[in-house]
């Protein structure tokens, strides 16, 4: 058989594809440096020629089908199907990948998205009763307040809101009080269809579990404890309601209303005139004080004591934790405030005894979290917003819809104090020890929640002509997701309203955000300066 030469060969192979190979073939054949065999560039390359090589057809270089992916007859001609083609598809990939390799990052938009949303519904003219549109400061204070469950307020809730805006606040206290990496899992759960390792672990670190491997079914068992609960909570508040003379639509939409604020420690309030009313009402303070306390202790710390009902020395110690330190403040600061108000006409002094005792519980436990006060917080002394501000500034527990820095975090912080006091080398408490990375983590978390509050502090006081006493309890209130208040949030400037529209925000992303990357920040070093210890006191 007679060999071709190299350019009759890519003459013959460009006609056969796009039909242009004449002009080609003839620049190949002018060129003085191609071989005259073919297959002889490939020796050239060695530095060796061939005598003599095979015929190699157009057809064996030619693309051929992949022997794996074969077009199906019938099949799609577009792109792969994992290849985003679509805007839809497109966004949907964006938010896949910032749920994978960014989780904290998508956690922070998720919540400002949220907020953003509510905003816009707030700003609509039928969501206020006036049925004209709110400014805009007092729609975005209200949605960072909602959905940071604060419950601090420039408007009335009740009475300056519609139905349709009461429902929208509801909404954003439901989906603000599953929490910010909670949120976030569940977005990219949603997106993505799985979860990634970081997410799990920024998930773990914030839900509190310790298996990273069940922490879709626990997303779920959050979610159904949340809604539960609430649906307990109304049941309890509807007969009070009904015996109130409402209607049993308006009844159930407050018991409703109240059963969310309450659970997610949001402090809203639309019953005409507040709590005020009910200052001596057992059947419509106890389901707070219940209510609160459970929404308050922590999604893990339901899940497990009810786990371990019956057998109690089989809780994690961040339950035992937990609990103890709770009721232990609850008990505090009832006992605190009944000292300081027992004999004020403003407050406690004008009711009977079983009524002081059942608001110094109250008290005891809003503090720290929800906010919701049947007593004139503003007629209180200056040395119970003193202890308020302590208390406040504690909060709840961890993964809870309660703010703060958690009683955890006080906790650790306490035992911390103790063991060196005592001459420990290690931190103790129920048979357990407690590693000194958790030691770091507490006192970064706490200093940082009070750098936030001197800076806002400072900027209010800048701004207004209020005492020290009445800024600090309102920023304290701010950043902890409270809601309590003196009265002056409604008349504050515009700005200062903006200091605590970020206050909020940063109280209720920033701590567990920071908390939570803090936690998985780890890494080790080859070389370590030597020790040296400064003088401490």
């Amino acid at each position: 058989m007679e060999t071709a030469t190299l350019s009759t060969f890519v003459a013959e192979s460009l006609r056969s594809n796009d039909g242009t190979g004449t002009q080609r073939a003839e620049t190949a054949s002018k060129h003085p440096r191609l071989p005259a065999e073919p297959g002889a560039a490939r020796f050239l390359i060695h530095g060796r020629t061939p005598a003599t090589t095979p015929v190699i057809s157009a057809e064996t270089l030619s693309p051929q089908p992949s022997p794996i992916v074969r077009p199906v007859e019938g099949g799609p001609k577009g792109p792969h199907p994992q290849v985003p083609s679509s805007p839809a598809q497109r966004v949907r990939a964006w938010l896949a990948k910032q749920a994978h390799y960014y989780p904290a990052r998508l956690a922070i938009s998720t919540f400002a998205l949220i907020i953003g949303v509510i905003t816009v519904l707030l700003m609509l003219p039928f969501a206020s009763a006036s049925d004209t549109s709110a400014p805009f400061v007092d729609v975005l204070f209200t949605a960072v307040s909602a959905v940071c469950v604060t419950g601090l307020t420039t408007v009335d809730t009740a009475t300056y809101w519609s139905p349709f805006g009461q429902a929208v606040i509801a909404l954003g206290i439901v989906v603000g009080g599953l929490g910010v990496m909670t949120l976030a899992s569940i977005l990219g759960f949603a997106v993505s269809r799985h979860l990634g390792l970081t997410q799990r672990m920024l998930a773990t670190q914030e839900t509190k579990t310790g298996a990273m491997g069940q922490i879709s079914s626990l997303l779920k068992a959050v979610i159904a404890t949340s809604l539960s609960m609430q649906f307990l909570l109304a049941a309890a508040f509807l007969p009070r309601f009904l015996s109130m003379g409402l209607d049993p639509g308006r009844a159930a939409w407050d018991a409703l209303f109240m059963a969310i604020s309450v659970f997610n420690n949001a402090g809203f309030v639309i019953l005409p005139g507040g709590l005020s009313p009910h200052v001596t009402d057992w059947w419509m303070l106890v389901p707070i004080i219940l209510g609160t306390t459970v929404g308050a202790i922590g999604f893990p710390v339901i899940m497990d004591v009810s786990t371990h009902l019956r057998t109690p020395r089989r809780w994690r110690l961040h339950t035992k934790l937990t609990l103890s330190t709770y009721l232990i403040l609850a008990f505090v600061g009832a006992l605190a405030l009944a000292l300081t108000e027992w004999h004020n006409p403003a407050t406690l002094g004008a009711i009977d005894t079983p009524s002081k005792i059942l608001n110094a519980l109250l008290a005891g436990v809003n503090s720290r979290s929800s906010g919701l006060s049947a007593l004139d917080v503003g007629a209180m002394r200056s040395q119970t917003h003193f202890v308020q501000d302590i208390l406040m500034m504690i909060g709840g527990g961890s993964a809870s819809t309660a703010g703060g820095v958690k009683v955890t975090t006080f906790a650790v912080l306490v035992l911390a104090v103790i063991a060196e006091a005592r001459g420990d080398q290690d931190i103790e408490t129920f048979g357990r020890r407690i590693p000194t990375s958790t030691i770091r983590l507490a006192v970064a978390v706490s200093l940082l929640g009070l750098a936030l509050v001197a800076v806002s502090v400072v900027l209010l006081l800048s701004m207004t002509d209020y005492t020290l006493d009445i800024i600090l309890f309102e920023t304290v209130s701010a950043f902890a997701t409270v809601g309590l208040s003196t009265g002056i949030t409604p008349i504050l400037p515009v700005g200062a309203k903006y200091v605590l529209i970020a206050l909020m925000f940063a109280g209720r992303t920033g701590s567990m955000t920071v908390a939570a990357a803090l936690a998985l920040r780890e890494r080790s070093r080859v070389i370590r300066m030597p020790e040296e210890q400064p003088i401490i006191g």
